[in-house]
């Protein structure tokens, strides 16, 4: 999916929300999502926790070239809530490896704003972009009993379709989202056997 002209990505403005390309500047806020361990513990082996600012930095500059050499609809945003410009996570839409075929879908957000449906608000935003681009479907894998998430990514419309050990070397559950699945309720998405169960 890469390409040898930088391509821009425009703000994504929903009712509550800015996704909008990062910027170094972005350090401190981005430290408070990327530096919790209740945000990065799913997020391992991909990525740990940030340990600090200078960290932080780096990791941004390289989340910034990266989305300027990848082609359309893959980047990575900042999710700024509009009411005060404060940044409570970060979205992205990348190729996933090992093949690089299938185009993830994924959020990270403060546990402070945990609950308050920014999730499904960026998904919608990101999934609307990935659409209008020739995407035609998107994944968001989830580790086994981050049962957060499969709950969250079942309510933005998505489907459980398996559980693989293709992508980052571990067991997860996949599930998936296509441009029709937009319009229908998440209540009725198959959660995989025993997801959850003690």
């Amino acid at each position: 999916m890469a390409t040898s002209e930088p391509v821009s990505r425009p703000a994504l403005v929903t009712a509550r929300l800015m996704l909008r390309t990062w910027q170094v500047e972005d350090a401190p806020a981005a430290l408070a999502v990327y530096g919790h361990e209740a945000v990065t513990r799913w997020l391992s082996p991909a990525m740990d926790t940030v340990p600090d600012l200078a960290a932080m930095r780096l990791l941004l500059q390289q989340w910034i070239a990266e989305t300027a050499r990848t082609a359309l609809p893959a980047g990575r945003w900042a999710i700024e809530r509009r009411s005060d410009s404060h940044i409570i996570g970060g979205a992205l839409l990348l190729p996933l490896p090992p093949g690089n075929e299938d185009l993830e879908i994924g959020w990270q957000l403060h546990p402070g704003t945990w609950g308050h449906g920014y999730a499904s608000e960026a998904t919608y935003a990101l999934a609307e972009w990935a659409f209008r681009h020739d995407g035609d479907e998107l994944f968001a894998v989830v580790r086994p009993g981050n049962t957060r998430a499969a709950a969250t990514v079942r309510r933005n419309g998505m489907h459980w379709v398996g559980e693989t050990g293709k992508y980052f070397g571990l067991t997860l559950h996949v599930f998936r989202l296509r441009s029709a699945d937009l319009d229908q309720a998440a209540a009725h998405a198959q959660l995989p056997p025993t997801f959850g169960a003690n």
